[in-house]
């Protein structure tokens, strides 16, 4: 009978199979702590140098510079916040992404500038206040609507204009709904349709002649 173990599919990053003869980490193997096709750092699978990582953390700094982007990925989720600052300018968006999520906010204010747009949704899951604010205007959808999930409904009047419907879809949704005038013209119904299910009782009258069926 053909043998169904996991371990048969171990192969690493470059694609080429590989065993446990040559590997640096036998005593982990020992201590069941590094299994191959479960539980290891060489494997290509992310779930699998995920699962090495969280039996062994401390071995982590040692894989911030590896050339496979996922270990170093990874490595950074994991490693001391001194060993993953140099990941600021790798050059994956991946790895920088899982720095900003670490890092000091000191830190990922400067990565908020960041060309592409994963690490800047990074930054706005990290940013508070008026360091979030200014990433209200970003030019992807992504980083906006991030921000308008996190920004203090009392600032989200500030982007009723966004020129994506489905963030302003999101921020009638949760503004205080005294704020909530400044929608009921938007250009889109539905946006409409989500102040008018909110909206103060008094400013119904105002839609109920809406030209969407919808809204009425």
């Amino acid at each position: 009978m053909a043998q169904t173990d996991e371990t048969e599919a171990a192969t690493d990053w470059t694609g080429r199979p590989f065993s446990c003869q040559d590997c640096p980490h036998n005593e982990l193997r020992a201590g069941g702590r590094c299994v191959l096709g479960r539980i290891c750092v060489r494997d290509k699978r992310s779930r699998r140098i995920d699962a090495f990582f969280g039996k062994n953390p401390d071995q982590a700094g040692a894989y911030v510079d590896h050339l496979y982007f996922e270990v170093r990925a990874l490595a950074a989720k994991y490693a001391s916040l001194f060993q993953i600052v140099r990941l600021m300018s790798d050059r994956e968006p991946e790895v920088r992404a899982m720095a900003a999520l670490r890092l000091p906010l000191s830190r990922v204010k400067e990565m908020r500038g960041d060309k592409d747009s994963a690490v800047r949704v990074a930054c706005a899951l990290r940013l508070e206040g008026a360091d979030l604010v200014v990433m209200a205007n970003d030019e992807s959808e992504r980083v906006r609507f991030t921000v308008a999930r996190r920004l203090d409904p009392s600032l989200l009047p500030m982007m009723i204009g966004d020129k994506d419907p489905t963030i302003r879809r999101f921020i009638a949704g949760r503004l205080p709904p005294e704020r909530l005038f400044a929608l009921i013209h938007d250009a889109d119904p539905l946006v409409r349709r989500e102040a008018a299910e909110r909206i103060v009782p008094d400013a119904l009258g105002q839609l109920v002649a809406d030209p969407d069926l919808r809204v009425r």
